[in-house]
């Protein structure tokens, strides 16, 4: 007899939480869960007793370069790393709350058929032969649920894989767990009301970011080496820089996102991209090419036909990596960064200079009309795609990602991108060419200025890249993260972007900035927010910025700025 299903949607979330409990295996329940007040819960999985000597050494091994050399050398067997990694995950979802689809019988089954491949054949399946990856909660997997955080979307069962999970399959991964994303995905938080809220493993009182979340809080926590999430205006890189990662947001259709579950869909305007989510640069690289490598343009029609250029990797359109000259995004003249952010600023400069190479000042170019331009295009329906899905099952629209106890208190009324955007309204096919028609004019005007830069390097080039904070701040409380330009200017102007960690916020040495003129309200509102002790210990990531379509530059530049940073430590 099947189950009856409610037609109330609190009753049918609260149902589906308690299903998604009850595919944790017992044994993996922590026994002393650590109590509310306790705010960094990162050293949790070593210390709980359930990750044995050898599970802590092979999720503590950070290189997926590294993972998959063992693998490949059958040192670690795909059941054990996946089974590891596994058990830290969920750990990982008892403190934090970052996962949606648990799968543990089909994951380790998947990773011993790989086994006994490779035992049976000498032979790897694919370059990411055995290597557990998780994935978030939009790519679909035959016979899983796909919520995307909405309600109503509960019982939906792919009935096939997602373009990209069906690469990973061909490249002999493991998919083993799905990650928790925000209602609508429009969110530089995670928060819905099928699966809750995730918290961030540095401290749980802040955010991890998003949409991307629960990727980034789940490889913080080293409950998985490598993830996949999505970017739209920042979903990627936003919760990287505020856990601690290293991410790369590529230009649109550069990796495949066939069969993948998207709010907004149809909206081809700023195409929302996927990509790789790591503790290290090597995953990020790995991941990439043997995705590219693949051929995702024979699965996916609007895959962009580019092989992985080793060419451009090597940076022959660089000098070859000698005597590069960044551009330093100190301000984008929307918000200031806070003290740490510049800090790491400052850190990257040096670090950059000793290594040979030039850092000069980027001038800001048209950012309040770009900003203004791609917030229109995210709200030209008005609301009407979001509404349209909370209406299927009666749950309420979430519009603000504040918790309803114990929210801490905030001095802005509305951001500045609701301000730029004004009342909802749906535009018409008219308005929204002419948006097209001002974008491609914005990325000319933009191309033209980075062009112009060439007077100022020394090099005969144009800067090689930008350098700029991610985000205003490092990670914030519940429901403060409300501006993303930093990165949502990439998304506009479609440039090839990472993001790598430098620091960790330091009260003693981050002091608050002295009162001064500010670019708008949210500015104002951004500066009373910092205080060195709410924000102590939290990671300080920055981006970089390339060209459109420039994903093996901006890797290879990024391993560049990654190695003169650790040098300069």
């Amino acid at each position: 007899m099947a189950p009856t299903v409610s037609d109330n949607w609190e009753e049918r979330c609260a149902a589906r939480k308690a299903a998604q409990l009850a595919s944790i295996p017992p044994e993996w329940i922590l026994k002393s869960p650590p109590p509310e007040s306790q705010t960094n819960v990162l050293s949790v999985p070593r210390e709980c007793g359930l990750l044995t000597s050898r599970e802590i050494e092979i999720t503590e091994t950070a290189d997926v370069e590294e993972i998959l050399r063992k693998l490949h050398r059958s040192e670690w067997s795909s059941v054990e790393v996946t089974r590891a990694f596994y058990k830290r995950a969920i750990i990982a979802q008892q403190l934090t709350n970052c996962l949606t689809e648990i799968f543990v019988d089909d994951a380790l089954k998947r990773a011993q058929h790989l086994d006994d491949t490779l035992s049976r054949t000498g032979k790897i399946v694919g370059p990411l032969h055995g290597l557990p990856i998780s994935l978030k909660d939009q790519f679909a997997m035959k016979g899983l649920e796909t919520i995307m955080g909405y309600a109503s979307w509960i019982g939906n069962y792919a009935k096939r894989d997602s373009v990209l999970v069906e690469i990973l399959y061909e490249c002999g991964a493991v998919p083993f767990v799905r990650t928790n994303v925000p209602q609508t995905l429009m969110w530089g938080e995670t928060f819905n009301h099928v699966f809750g809220r995730t918290t961030n493993p540095y401290n749980r009182r802040l955010t991890p970011g998003g949409s991307s979340g629960g990727e980034g809080a789940l490889l913080a926590h080293k409950g998985s080496c490598l993830g996949v999430g999505t970017d739209i205006g920042g979903s990627l890189r936003i919760p990287s820089a505020l856990c601690g990662l290293y991410t790369l947001r590529p230009s649109y259709e550069r990796l495949p996102y066939c069969g993948a579950v998207n709010a907004l869909e149809g909206q081809e305007s700023i195409s929302s991209v996927i990509g790789p989510m790591a503790n290290s640069l090597s995953g990020v690289k790995i991941f990439t090419k043997a995705i590219i490598d693949a051929k995702p343009w024979n699965k996916d029609p609007i895959a962009v036909r580019k092989e992985w250029s080793e060419k451009e990797y090597r940076l022959s359109d660089h000098g070859g990596g000698s005597s590069l000259c960044f551009g330093m995004m100190w301000d984008n003249g929307v918000v200031k960064p806070h003290p740490p952010l510049r800090r790491a600023m400052e850190m990257t400069k040096t670090a950059l200079e000793a290594a040979g190479h030039k850092v000069i000042d980027w001038e800001p170019h048209r950012h309040l009309e770009i900003y203004k331009n791609a917030e229109i295009i995210f709200a030209a329906d008005g609301g009407h795609d979001y509404r349209t899905q909370c209406e299927l099952s009666g749950e309420p629209l979430i519009r603000t990602m504040s918790p309803t106890t114990d929210a801490h208190e905030s001095a802005l009324d509305q951001p500045l991108a609701q301000s730029l955007v004004g009342e909802p309204a749906h535009r018409s096919a008219y308005e929204l060419w002419e948006l097209h028609k001002e974008k491609r004019d914005l990325r000319k005007s933009h191309l033209d200025h980075w062009e112009s830069t060439v007077s100022r390097t020394g090099t005969s080039r144009p800067i090689d890249a930008i350098i700029s904070p991610a985000l205003a701040y490092t990670a914030v409380p519940h429901g403060l993260n409300s501006d993303s330009f930093y990165t949502t200017l990439c998304n506009a102007m479609d440039y090839s972007s990472s993001v790598f960690p430098v620091t960790f916020v330091d009260p003693i040495i981050d002091h608050p900035d002295p009162p001064h003129e500010f670019h708008n309200h949210e500015d104002e509102a951004i500066y009373k927010l910092y205080s060195p002790n709410i924000f102590a210990g939290c990671p300080v990531g920055l981006q970089l910025i390339g060209r459109t379509l420039e994903e093996e530059g901006v890797i290879a530049l990024t391993e560049i700025v990654d190695d003169a940073l650790k040098k300069f430590r």
